[in-house]
């Protein structure tokens, strides 16, 4: 499955709130008073987020303090989200962040500046990240992915394969995540080998990436991607994990699946007791139909 976007495990923020209650704990105080004194830092800390520039991040990323520039590391890439032009107006911003990006000590804010490299279209971050694969930080690694994966470049498939092996599930599922991303036909071979690694997100997103390369040999993993009773057998697999490993699979399944898928297909769209699976079982069932030559889907 795609990856979705990894928060913060630990923001400045929530920081900043806990030390709150702990101070407010040393004394005797009506709920109601501790209630207020809450919302009123929670206030302020949205007066201040809402206010937050990209000049202000590039300003606090260069604080003293490190909770200062995990925080501003992590609202940079988030402005990015939504507009990953906004460092065009700010002069060497790139050039800054970079430095930054190779200078960062602290794990945290490396992670958030891997993802404001990456959200920045940056080709020239593609080497720092690309070296950042051999952190021995678990997830600076993975963040250090998804950035590659956000860039697109495909001179960095080669070192995101040899990731594949890593020994973190983690790591390696993030890595055949973003080998589909960089959309490089060259990396069919090594995303293939995951196929049958023996943890099933790492297989589900290896089956995914090859699905976006357009290479069949993704479809027996994407059938147990939507097959319940399958699901069911995932370790500690929640149920709306089991629907997103479906809705995945089977929109993967009407970009690469043939004939014989058509009645999964079928049965999902009629009785799936989910909606979103049901509808995506239809929009599949119309993908194969186009990819067939326009035959109407029934």
């Amino acid at each position: 499955m795609s990856e979705p976007e990894i928060p913060p495990s630990s923001p400045p923020e929530e920081e900043g709130a806990s030390a709150l209650r702990q101070f407010l704990g040393l004394f005797v105080v009506p709920l109601l008073v501790v209630i207020l004194c809450v919302a009123v830092f929670i206030g302020f800390g949205w007066i201040a987020h809402d206010r937050l520039t990209t000049a202000d991040c590039l300003n606090d990323l260069q604080s003293g303090w490190k909770p200062r520039r995990t925080q501003a590391a992590y609202e940079l890439s988030k402005i990015l989200t939504n507009d990953p032009h906004a460092l065009d107006r700010e002069p060497g911003a790139r050039d800054q962040l970079r430095r930054m990006f190779q200078s960062a000590s602290e794990p945290e804010v490396k992670q958030y500046l891997a993802l404001v490299l990456g959200r920045t279209k940056d080709p020239q971050a593609a080497p720092l990240l690309t070296a950042a694969l051999k952190d021995p930080d678990n997830k600076t690694r993975i963040y250090a992915l998804l950035a590659l994966g956000d860039l697109g470049d495909r001179s960095a498939a080669g070192p995101i394969a040899q990731v594949l092996a890593d020994p973190d599930p983690g790591v390696r599922k993030t890595a055949a995540y973003a080998l589909g991303a960089v959309s490089d036909p060259a990396a069919a071979p090594p995303l293939r080998a995951r196929l049958e690694d023996g943890i099933a997100d790492v297989r589900w997103n290896a089956a995914l990436s090859l699905a976006r390369l357009g290479d069949r040999a993704a479809v027996p993993v994407l059938e147990t991607m939507v097959d319940r009773r399958l699901l069911a057998q995932v370790p500690d697999i929640t149920r709306e994990q089991q629907e997103d490993a479906m809705t995945s699979g089977l929109a993967a399944l009407g970009a690469v699946g043939g004939p014989e898928e058509i009645p999964v297909l079928d049965r999902l769209a009629k009785d799936d007791p989910s909606l979103k699976v049901r509808q995506a079982a239809i929009d599949a069932r119309k993908e194969m139909a186009k990819r067939a030559g326009g035959t109407k889907a029934p």
